[in-house]
């Protein structure tokens, strides 16, 4: 083997791993890798995006939407600080991302060189699984494929740190010798399975109760056909976590869809009135919307240890693969007899969507934004993968889209942080380029850095087999969704200073820069500019003029939040009128008859 470098064999080594792309933002700081990048023919691809941040979202939803791990990488100081937003994403939704971080030569470290960061105190919470600095050339495979093998069977962002003059020194491999550690590519992980007498206890439970519901979240993806014959043997219905949206088809009639603050009235009133509940694959943490505490009996499914048993007093508490410990847990359980239950739970479901139909169509000046989505369910192709920003885009991605069983979808869970639909979905792109990707953002988000990564796409459209990604600007002008969290939950009237956003013609600058464009201020012309969007030749922006007074009503909102939201408005919101008259016109649709869908 000819002479390399320690930078050379990284990239080498990382193709191996069968890693295609890095996504990635240049600097001093990782000179040595970046250098290696132009001499290597087998080197995965450099995907350069618009800031270290915006990598790092890239290598999330790379992981989110493959299964795969996404690796970023950042120099040394300021790069390494900007990955860290995307990083605690990847932590706390449970994606497996590897970062590769530049640092300063040895030589200078600890001498308050410049760039200098203390990268293992700044990284040692958000890769607290896995985080090593590479000291010398013989360490690097070690320390590689353990942050591989690490983040894979943790589903954790894990770092390695390089500094500079071991990047670019020559690569010798560990030798069979004292205080030198080999190491060896590749891992084969196991399909953990619930303990059998665990599996029979929580049989006995699911079969002994009458009103059965499930929970499933991201954990149960994979498990779909065992979901549904478990939910059709028990006679339950099926709420979903926010990450679990994409696990099972929102097209089924017993699938009540989201749950919690975004969630929807079929999903609250199952839980409100069931008697037995299983969750699997999920740590949706609002305990306040799961049943009363001493209502129901109640089974956890969970490959993680760490995790089984939260947020409810869980008689039974089960660690194994969801597929697995389902496909166990099958055979056991009894077929319910009595149908009651779950047909009151598919006649609140059908209503739902009715309703959901209905507050779509209700008149907005200039467009409704339910209507947004509702028109996109209409056209969602089957094989679409939907991401979703912070913000009221989450609130109607979670309760008016309908998923069909191949759609795939995710938005920043349990950070919740802003600006990760646009990387997202270029991260899912370079995962999936024969697949059509849909961005819904907020304007907020939007101009936090969703216009730079426009570039992103510009840059690399035309080396995707399927052509189509598709952002949509909700474009109101209003930091919406803190807007309403401030009228509910502070009792206190918009803050312009804070929430008012300029305006920015999002359409145009997107027709600047080569993309498609479309400009929406009429709501009859949406279903048409869906349509053009997802017939396009290359990617496009639907700069959609929604109403910010188009209020995100939870389906069980609390009488004190409705007298918070009332208070607050009568201090003196601008918008007082309009949010009275849209409220009121979208909440009544909950109570007048609606005509059957079929029907119609």
């Amino acid at each position: 083997m000819s002479e390399q470098t320690v930078a050379q064999f990284l990239l080498h080594r990382l193709r191996q791993w069968d890693v295609e792309r890095v996504f990635a933002y240049p600097g001093d700081g990782i000179n040595g890798i970046v250098s290696a990048w132009s001499e290597g023919t087998e080197a995965p691809e450099f995907i350069q995006s618009r800031h270290e941040e915006m990598s790092a979202f890239e290598a999330v939803g790379y992981a989110k939407f493959t299964g795969k791990v996404g690796v970023c990488m950042g120099t040394s100081g300021p790069g390494a600080v900007h990955l860290l937003n995307g990083l605690y994403d990847a932590k706390l939704d449970h994606q497996p991302v590897v970062a590769i971080v530049g640092q300063t030569n040895r030589t200078a470290m600890g001498g308050s060189y410049q760039q200098e960061v203390d990268l293992h105190t700044l990284y040692k919470d958000v890769a607290g699984e896995y985080i090593q600095t590479v000291m010398a050339p013989e360490q690097l495979p070690n320390v590689l494929d353990r942050a591989m093998r690490t983040a894979l069977s943790e589903r954790a962002p894990t770092a390695i740190i390089i500094p500079l003059d071991v990047q670019e020194a020559e690569y010798s491999p560990p030798t069979h010798a004292f205080k030198m550690v080999p190491s060896s590519l590749g891992v084969s992980l196991p399909q953990v399975v619930a303990d059998e007498e665990a599996v029979q206890r929580a049989a006995a439970i699911l079969n002994e109760g009458e009103k059965v519901a499930i929970l499933a979240g991201a954990g149960a993806r994979g498990a779909r056909e065992e979901l549904a014959a478990v939910a059709e043997t028990l006679g339950a219905g099926i709420a979903k976590a926010l990450l679990g949206k994409d696990v099972i088809g929102d097209d089924l009639p017993y699938v009540t869809g989201s749950i919690g603050l975004l969630g929807t009235r079929p999903s609250y009133e199952m839980m409100r009135d069931c008697d037995t509940l299983l969750t699997i694959g999920s740590s949706f943490p609002y305990s306040q919307f799961l049943p009363e505490y001493d209502q129901a009996r109640a089974v956890d499914i969970d490959i993680d240890a760490r995790f089984v048993g939260m947020r409810y007093p869980y008689e039974e508490n089960l660690v194994g693969d969801a597929k697995a410990t389902l496909q166990a847990l099958l055979p056991l359980l009894e077929r319910k007899t009595d149908r009651k239950w779950r047909e009151t739970i598919e006649s609140n479901v059908t209503d739902w969507w009715e309703v959901m139909e209905a507050e779509a169509m209700v008149e907005s000046d200039p467009i409704n934004p339910l209507r947004l989505f509702s028109e996109l369910s209409k056209r969602l192709p089957a094989d679409a993968m939907v991401s979703a920003d912070s913000g009221t885009a989450a609130d109607w991605y979670a309760r008016q889209l309908v998923f069909t069983s191949d759609v795939r979808g995710s938005l920043s869970g349990t950070l919740a942080t802003m600006g990760p639909a646009v990387p997202y979905a270029i991260g899912a792109k370079f995962g999936h380029p024969e697949r059509p990707a849909i961005a819904m953002v907020g304007d907020g988000a939007m101009q936090m850095n969703g216009m730079a990564e426009l570039i992103t796409i510009t840059r690399y459209w035309e080396r995707w087999t399927d052509p189509r990604l598709v952002v949509c600007v909700l474009h109101n002008n209003d930091l919406n969704q803190v807007t309403w969290e401030i009228r509910a939950t502070e009792g206190a009237p918009t803050f312009l200073e804070s929430q008012k956003l300029p305006e920015v013609s999002y359409a145009d600058f997107a027709k600047s820069i080569g993309l498609g464009a479309i400009t929406v201020k009429d709501p009859e012309e949406i279903g048409p500019a869906w349509d053009m969007a997802l017939s396009a030749d290359r990617p496009t922006v639907l700069d959609v003029h929604v109403d910010p007074d188009m209020p995100p009503i939870p389906p069980h909102a609390t009488l004190q939040q409705a007298k918070d939201t009332a208070k607050s408005m009568l201090k003196g919101d601008p918008n007082l009128l309009g949010v009275m008259k849209q409220g009121i016109k979208t909440k009544a649709q909950e109570f007048l008859p609606h005509k059957d869908s079929k029907s119609q």
